[in-house]
């Protein structure tokens, strides 16, 4: 195989950004299908893109048309372990948007699955290649500043209005979404907690739903989290914030992490670890821990989606490494299921927790989930915002 025959499930706004400015920057790849049920969609992808793309507007039809070797799939998120899986089945490899699904049981189906079929599976998570991110996670994982002591991430800048959610039948509903802020702004920010400080084993959370726009899933979140070595986290997270904050921070035993807007990073060194200044001999009650700030290099790249797909592509011909395996979508996943059921019962919920009673408690909101009857799909082009900033997901 030279090229890699990619087809895209799912042309709106994420879907058409790959399929017009992201796809074409990867070698290893060449469009040769697109799929959409709207047919304004096909309208747009027959005028914008090559006329060698073949059209469809049923996923299975493509899957089965022998066009296509791999498959993004960018579909509302209920759907995304449908078509991952389907695809799978038929030895197609797998990329998926995030979220890898709206609840942990069907992506931990997909992940089995996934162990039994010869392909290559991956997950957008194009934040991991923010060479910020790759920092702290290697600052974190040298073992040189021990062990993480609290995690603080408020973000706040995803501020959304009305107009945004009214733009789309599916969005905002437990029906079509499955969730809100929590499902569609921070799956990227959830994923990138876990994977420099590790998975919480408690969380405890409260939400608000339809509390600054009128829609029916969370649009303001805070949640408390513990990890198994005592740590503890923060996690605050809003659409409503008219002039919101993006601050990350890690304190760790002999350091203090920072990064503001996803880009600067900050990293003071303590002269001593905490537990060594406390218990010193010093006779100044109010003394504090002596620290210096250190000048942190990068490398300075940051590929967002057309690195993960260049990995992919790598991955598929050549055996390389993927940014994100997709068996790996269903950990910021987990925090997120955690946060909407802790918030539902009120109570602490440990992790692992029992997925059925999630699936069961997510389905009573669905049943009870308001149809949209406006009909009306906005569609934007979003390529331009794709790169550091928070705000730039769907």
């Amino acid at each position: 195989m030279e090229k890699i025959r990619l087809g895209i499930i799912g042309i709106g706004n994420m879907g058409s950004a790959h399929a017009q400015s992201f796809v074409p920057k990867c070698e290893d790849f060449v469009l040769a299908a697109v799929c959409d049920t709207n047919p304004a969609r096909l309208d747009w992808a027959k005028e914008k893109l090559p006329e060698s793309v073949a059209l469809f507007t049923d996923g299975i039809e493509m899957l089965d048309s022998g066009l296509i070797d791999a498959l993004l799939v960018a579909v509302p998120h209920y759907d995304h372990p449908t078509y991952a899986m389907e695809a799978m089945k038929r030895g197609i490899h797998v990329m998926v948007e995030k979220p890898a699904g709206v609840y942990t049981k069907k992506v931990r189906e997909m992940n089995e699955l996934a162990k039994k079929c010869n392909v290559v599976y991956g997950m957008m998570f194009n934040q991991r290649t923010n060479h910020v991110f790759r920092k702290v996670k290697e600052l974190v994982d040298s073992g040189k500043y021990g062990e993480i002591r609290r995690t603080n991430w408020m973000i706040t800048d995803w501020y959304r209005n009305q107009f945004y959610y009214d733009s789309g039948d599916w969005r905002a509903t437990w029906a079509g979404e499955g969730g809100g802020v929590l499902m569609n702004q921070c799956p990227h920010q959830l994923d990138l907690w876990q994977w420099i400080c590790g998975m919480p084993v408690k969380i405890q959370a409260h939400a608000k739903y339809g509390k600054w726009h009128d829609i029916e899933v969370e649009d303001d979140v805070t949640v408390y989290a513990e990890y198994a070595n005592g740590a503890t986290g923060v996690f605050v997270t809003t659409t409503g914030d008219g002039c919101g904050t993006n601050r990350f921070e890690v304190q760790m035993d002999k350091a203090k992490i920072v990064v503001e807007n996803n880009k600067d990073l900050k990293l003071i060194e303590f002269e001593v670890s905490e537990q060594e200044f406390s218990k010193s001999e010093r006779k100044d009650i109010f003394a504090i821990v002596p620290t210096h700030e250190v000048e942190v290099e990068t490398d300075g790249l940051n590929e967002q989606h057309v690195g993960v797909l260049k990995a992919w592509g790598g991955a598929i011909l050549r055996g390389e490494p993927l940014i994100a395996g997709g068996e790996e979508g269903i950990k910021g996943l987990t925090i997120s299921n955690a946060i909407h059921l802790s918030d539902w019962t009120g109570k602490m919920v440990e992790i692992p927790f029992d997925e059925d009673f999630y699936y069961e408690e997510l389905m009573k909101r669905v049943a009870t989930s308001k149809v949209k009857t406006s009909g009306v799909t906005v569609f934007g082009d979003t390529t331009s915002s794709y790169g550091g900033a928070s705000n730039s997901n769907k």
